[in-house]
């Protein structure tokens, strides 16, 4: 085996083994807000506004439509934590397919008449 086939087929069985590592993964996204009341003489409406707040959400896609859901501090930092593992999860997927593609352009050129 040359030294690349070696070589990748070690990066690829490093990269099957670091996604079983990733743990738990949600997608979407968390937002920290901070927002007006619909009350008038409330200092979120003063000069400057004070507005109220920390609130977070959860926002994804489900078939299609935009889900918000809004979380307490410590269920966004879960979250987030999540969401940061489905992102590296991505970048594994991605690194195995660029990998992948390299290794068999490679066997298909040793598979065409010479």
């Amino acid at each position: 085996m040359p030294d690349d086939d070696k070589k990748d087929a070690q990066r690829f069985e490093t990269l099957k083994d670091s996604v079983f590592r990733v743990g738990h993964i949600r997608r979407g996204s968390v937002t920290r807000r901070f927002m007006p009341c619909g009350k008038q003489p409330c200092r979120c409406h003063a000069m400057p506004p004070q507005l109220h707040g920390p609130y977070y959400q959860w926002t994804r896609k489900l078939r299609g439509k935009t889900v918000t859901v809004h979380l307490r501090e410590q269920e966004a930092e879960h979250i987030q934590g999540w969401i940061e593992n489905a992102r590296k999860l991505d970048r594994i997927v991605a690194d195995m397919e660029k990998l992948s593609l390299r290794v068999t352009e490679r066997l298909l050129r040793l598979l065409k008449p010479a």
